[in-house]
């Protein structure tokens, strides 16, 4: 490598630092307004239930260029469409309404069969993200554009070849379907909100940081003045150890394995949160993505968790998932029905090429 383009890595990787650097300090400028009350152990109390429910996503809709705020224009359009759809589903279903007869598209990405929840079985948020009083356009704030920066030559972002085998045993269906994780990456790290359950109970004890995952009960452990384990497990949400800054718990994770593996990362995945109680019902949650064989530079980003009332249910989805058997059943029913066809199919083939009865022989 020549001189120059050595200096010129050099010059861009010590000014993405000061980015990440400068962005972390604004976290902390931001917390230090409020003073977090202190455990038992003199740890900054960031104990009690929260959500991240809200209409803000990961990546920037394309429309807000490079615009990390939204107008207050902007803002009334998200929230209001989001009423009415609200409103809409929860208008009385008849229950003569066959699956067919469902609405084409009825909002937030579904259709058809997709529709069938209601109002009363979805808990999306119903307003923007805010960072400090800041309507958000996205999570991701690094890169500036808002979105996952490029992969790498030669990675492939996952689709649906993961569903290339569903339904020909329990093992082929998504963890999600087997009740094993949730429907998304909802413990993550990253963690990131879903249709529903949208819940988080923290507990911390002097050496140990638990955060319980409404969805799907999961429970993230983190060792605090830990080391990452070195005996080749993987934990199904990484191995997770973490440390105090000041105000802010500083959670390092690692060790993710391929089932759980965030936008196709998981072999040299390292993803860094900080959480920084920024008000008595507010908890400022940044993170940091990293893995140099699968994205082409580390993403950052940040929302804020706020206070959820009561405490977490029990998500019961049960291992294994009683859905199963009908979806298998229903499967096995598609392969004696194509399989029926395809003999049919070959018997009028048979048929259509044998001599007619009492055909004249040629001379």
């Amino acid at each position: 490598m020549n001189t120059r383009k050595f200096t010129a890595l050099t010059a861009a990787a010590v000014i993405s630092a000061l980015a990440a650097s400068a962005a972390f300090a604004a976290g902390a400028a931001a917390a230090g307004a409020y003073k977090a009350p202190l455990n038992a152990y003199g740890q900054p109390d960031l104990e009690g239930t929260w959500t991240n429910a809200t209409l803000t996503v990961l990546e920037r809709p394309k429309e807000y260029g490079g615009r990390r705020a939204m107008t207050d224009d902007e803002v009334k359009k998200v929230e209001g469409e989001d009423a009415k759809l609200v409103a809409d589903g929860n208008k009385p279903t008849d229950p003569k309404v066959k699956t067919a007869d469902l609405p084409h598209e009825c909002g937030r990405g579904f259709s058809g069969a997709g529709c069938g929840y209601n109002s009363a079985w979805i808990d999306p948020g119903t307003t923007v993200m805010r960072v400090n009083g800041e309507p958000r356009t996205s999570f991701i704030t690094d890169p500036a554009d808002g979105r996952l920066p490029p992969y790498k030559a030669g990675v492939t972002a996952p689709g649906m070849e993961q569903y290339a085998h569903r339904g020909e045993n329990p093992e082929n269906m998504t963890l999600a379907e087997r009740c094993l994780t949730s429907f998304g990456y909802s413990a993550g790290p990253v963690m990131l909100p879903l249709l529903y359950n949208n819940n988080y109970e923290i507990a911390q004890s002097k050496d140990t940081v638990a955060i319980v995952v409404e969805m799907v009960h999961d429970v993230r452990m983190i060792h605090l003045g830990a080391k990452h384990r070195t005996d080749g497990e993987r934990p199904w949400m990484g191995d997770s150890i973490g440390w105090y800054e000041g105000p802010t718990l500083v959670v390092e994770t690692t060790n993710f394995p391929r089932a759980t593996a965030l936008r196709g990362a998981w072999k040299d995945l390292k993803v860094t949160e900080r959480f920084t109680r920024v008000g008595a019902h507010r908890i400022l949650y940044q993170f940091t993505v990293e893995d140099p064989s699968t994205w082409d530079r580390p993403w950052s980003g940040e929302y804020e968790f706020t206070s959820s009332k009561g405490r977490i249910f029990e998500y019961a989805c049960h291992e294994g998932n009683y859905a199963l058997e009908g979806i298998l059943s229903g499967a096995r029913a598609d392969d004696a029905a194509a399989a029926e066809k395809a003999k049919a199919a070959a018997a009028n083939k048979t048929a259509a090429a044998a001599p007619a009865a009492g055909g004249t022989k040629k001379q």
